[in-house]
């Protein structure tokens, strides 16, 4: 372990705790809804960790959360299937299209699964994905651009 790595992880740490905090105090002890999902804690791994990955860049984070979800919920209310074979389908539409599209995030790849197996609502895709993947944004803006004065976006 040199210097520079403690610090990184340090960073990221911080800033993880403080942006998954906010999500989750939003979502438990306020009446606005819900802000967190468990794809989200993924995601502060690119954002805090490797924010100069193509995945970790604004487009990637939002689109590639709001694509998947909305994927898995079209295909919930379309596809006839059980769970078992409904999942993977949603899924691999999810990755292929956030591919095709070149949005891909791969914290949100489990997007899919989360909307199946929760059997949410197409309400869902604007609390917690959209709210909460712009609350995301604002934290890793402030962090790398103004605090680490990184480029970031790149």
């Amino acid at each position: 372990m040199n210097k520079e790595n403690i610090l990184k992880s340090s960073i990221a740490a911080l800033f993880s705790f403080l942006t998954i905090g906010a999500l989750t105090f939003l979502t438990y002890k306020t009446e606005f809804g819900v802000f967190l999902i468990a794809s989200f804690g993924s995601t502060m791994v690119l954002l805090y960790g490797y924010p100069e990955s193509p995945f970790a860049q604004p487009k990637n984070i939002f689109f590639g959360h709001l694509l998947t979800a909305l994927v898995g919920v079209i295909c919930l209310y379309i596809l006839p299937f059980p769970s078992y074979i409904l999942i993977p389908i949603a899924v691999g539409l999810g990755v292929g299209f956030m591919i095709l599209l070149n949005v891909t995030h791969p914290p949100a790849g489990g997007n899919p699964v989360i909307v199946v197996m929760g059997g949410v609502s197409l309400e869902y895709l604007l609390s917690p994905i959209i709210t909460g993947s712009i609350i995301i944004l604002v934290f890793g803006v402030v962090l790398n651009k103004f605090i680490l004065k990184k480029k970031y976006p790149k």
